[in-house]
């Protein structure tokens, strides 16, 4: 019974934790910021970065441009 109590005991604080989102709360997970997605920062950078070098890497990015010695 002792050994079954402690993970028992920690179950409950555990789910205890766990509730449901309030509807004016939920305004901030539709918030553009909790995307997963690449920020907009991210994206002109990168943008900026496969002009600059002229070249595409393993991003999948544009292709061409740069000094034209190719």
């Amino acid at each position: 019974m002792k050994k079954l109590c402690a993970p028992m005991l920690a179950a409950m604080l555990l789910l205890a934790a766990c509730q449901p989102v309030k509807s004016y709360q939920k305004t901030y997970l539709n918030d553009s910021e909790m995307e997963l997605a690449a920020r907009k920062v991210q994206k002109f950078e990168f943008n900026f970065q496969s002009y600059r070098e002229g070249a595409s890497g393993a991003t999948g990015g544009k292709t061409g441009g740069g000094c034209g010695c190719n």
